[in-house]
């Protein structure tokens, strides 16, 4: 494909990337540019090929046996519902703005399903049925998640935030009647429901500490009562359902372990028992049939997936499914517990819906999710590698280099770095990755750096708090292994990241722009108090409990010491910050302040903000014009000819 781009190189851009005197400003459908010249057509035409495919996921089991999923015909994700394996997509929902998640309600023929506004994610919840037409079921103004349903359908339960405050309160609806609405709990913190026990007599809730500590309770609806169950040494704890009739809760946890496990809690006496066997990796997420039969869950092993079966109350190993290589999500076993419904995304396709026949062992592919004009055999593949970071540890790392580079050919790098930071980059589909791998000849690195997800506890906890430059600083090592590989530009690297992997692109410009050719930052965290104070309050508290509370003084220091915004005298490269106006996780004002102190220091610097967007672009014309941006940015600064 590179050879078709040859002569639009130095078309990209109509004007070099330099430091300007003036900001020019122009808009693009609801997105503002500033200082970003227009794209050259045959860029942008060889940029919409990656964008032309779409994917399939799983939502959940409708009562006759089909499935709901979310996948995109216009230009945001609607839920569709499929009759069988192969069959066609039946558009359910028709919003400007692209749903968020969606259940089957028990005994009925409705669905309830969530949606915000401009990717504001002040969630309202709908309910439907089959006369197509969404019921609103909360109220106007606040942020509504976590819906779970009574076994018999007749009332759901989710959690409700309001605005300036860190508090949820639980309510409670019968699907059919908003006017039913009312508060069954005013809770402490992010407190929102897991699941309702069978008799509908008590509620099972999870509150979200930090990212690396839940707490479980019941709630007796008639009399209020909350009581606190598995209490012990802080722990994750996650996916909580009752099971054994509500005298046992099944969970992912932690608690005396690296890795994150499966485990039986009692509810009685919080005695936590292991279900998965003894693993060197995460169990991801499981589901269990409502005859509490059949258990699936998923293991994370070294990014790529693995689902177990097996029967539940003997613990007998059921046909195990075989499933494409790849990453696997949103695993539904059906109502009956005689079919499993999941996700699967590789490097080589958008994801796909599965099926698999729990007593036949009958693979089957539900949908077919088109790839557009791209060839499936050309795309780059994951090679997993490990570096050795300033402090030895091993970090782990996807490499794509382009196939039609030959081998020991040099070619210019474009290191990729996730958000979270709790998280981790997986080897599933990522049209950006393999527009950047061909369009710019580039290899693309993509680490998982110290305080990722899927590597146990002990790493996950190694950037915490003051710490956290060293994560950074595993970035530096990462230049280090790039410098004496044969085939990759040491001079030609350039840096990528959203989210807290924006604030990484930032904090490698200032520690490393020597090394650097410049980076794009979406949406990061430009001054650690100023993110702190001005995040929406509803996440302010699980945020200072990863990075620092900007209230202590110690961290105040801290967080004047490494914030980029107090570094960008470092940076001397060219940058290009994007950003979501909508956005309640990094504001806007962390991207502005950024832009304004590159600019006053006269460093080049592209600004690139949508109207309609949050944390993260979900509509496809602003996806598409990102990736543009992006693209002529990278081809610039990496002098790719």
């Amino acid at each position: 494909m590179r050879h078709l781009l040859a002569t639009a190189a130095l078309l990209t851009f109509a004007t070099p990337i330099l430091a300007q005197d003036k900001v020019e400003t122009r808009t693009v459908g609801t997105a503002t540019l500033e200082n970003v010249p227009p794209i050259a057509p045959e860029l942008a035409a060889a940029v919409a090929r990656y964008q032309q495919g779409r994917s399939a996921a799983v939502a959940d089991w409708l009562p006759d046996g089909s499935l709901l999923i979310t996948t995109r015909f216009g230009t945001t994700a609607q839920l569709h519902r499929i009759k069988g394996p192969g069959m066609a997509r039946t558009q359910i929902t028709f919003a400007a703005e692209p749903i968020a998640g969606a259940t089957a309600i028990p005994t009925t023929d409705r669905i309830v399903f969530a949606r915000d506004t401009g990717g504001d994610e002040w969630f309202q919840l709908f309910t439907m049925g089959p006369d197509g037409r969404p019921l609103q079921l909360t109220e106007a103004g606040t942020r509504n998640e976590g819906a779970v349903s009574a076994k018999d359908g007749s009332a759901l339960y989710w959690s409700q935030a309001v605005k300036g405050s860190g508090d949820r309160s639980i309510l409670a609806a019968s699907p059919l009647d908003p006017a039913s609405r009312r508060v069954v709990y005013k809770g402490t913190g992010a407190i929102g429901p897991a699941d309702v026990s069978a008799d509908g007599r008590t509620l099972l809730l999870q509150r979200s500490v930090s990212n690396r500590e839940d707490k479980l309770f019941t709630l007796d609806l008639a009399s209020g009562t909350l009581t606190e169950i598995a209490t012990g040494t802080p722990a994750n704890l996650s996916g909580a359902t009752f099971v054994r009739g509500g005298a046992a809760v099944l969970a992912v946890s932690d608690r005396g372990s690296d890795v994150q496990r499966l485990v039986e809690i009692d509810v009685a006496s919080g005695r936590m028992t292991p279900v998965s066997p003894a693993l060197k990796w995460n169990v991801e997420g499981f589901d269990l049939s409502d005859d509490g039969r059949v258990l699936a869950y998923s293991i994370n092993e070294d990014g790529f997936s693995r689902v177990v079966v097996q029967d539940f109350v003997t613990g007998r190993a059921l046909p195990q499914p075989t499933f494409p290589k790849g990453v696997i999500g949103g695993a539904r076993l059906s109502p009956d517990g005689k079919r499993l419904a999941v996700t699967v995304s590789s490097h080589a396709g958008p994801g796909d819906v599965y099926g698999w026949d729990i007593d036949t062992g009958k693979l089957e592919r539900w949908t077919e999710s088109e790839i557009g004009p791209l060839d499936r055999a050309a795309l780059p593949e994951p090679r997993l590698v490990r570096f050795a970071s300033f402090d030895k540890l091993s970090v782990p790392a996807f490499v794509y280099r382009p196939k039609s580079v030959a081998a020991g050919v040099k070619t210019p790098v474009l290191i990729s770095i996730h958000g979270g930071p709790e998280a981790q980059a997986r080897p599933g589909w990522s049209p950006t990755i393999a527009g950047f791998v061909e369009t710019l000849g580039a290899t693309v690195i993509v680490p998982n750096v110290r305080g990722s997800d899927g590597y146990g506890t002990k790493y996950l906890d190694m950037d915490n708090a003051a710490k956290r430059e060293d994560s950074v600083r595993d970035i530096g090592a990462l230049l280090d292994w790039i410098a004496k590989q044969p085939d990759l530009d040491a001079s030609r690297v350039a840096v990528i990241g959203g989210s807290y992997g924006g604030y990484m692109s930032l904090a490698a410009m200032t520690m490393y722009s020597d090394r650097l050719a410049g980076g794009v930052d979406l949406f990061g965290i430009g001054d650690w108090t100023t993110f702190l104070q001005n995040t929406e309050a509803y996440r302010r508290d699980n945020r200072r409990a990863e990075y620092g509370d900007e209230r202590d003084p110690g961290m105040q220091k801290v967080f004047a010491r490494i914030s980029p915004r107090a570094n960008v005298a470092k940076i001397t490269k060219p940058m290009l910050i994007e950003q979501g106006a909508n956005d309640p996780r990094v504001p806007k004002s962390e991207s502005e302040q950024m832009v304004a102190a590159l600019r006053a220091r006269g460093v080049p610097v592209s600004y690139l903000l949508f109207a309609d967007e949050g944390h993260g672009w979900r509509k496809k014309p602003n996806q598409d014009l990102s990736l543009q941006v992006e693209m002529a940015f990278l081809r610039d600064i990496l002098r790719v000819k």
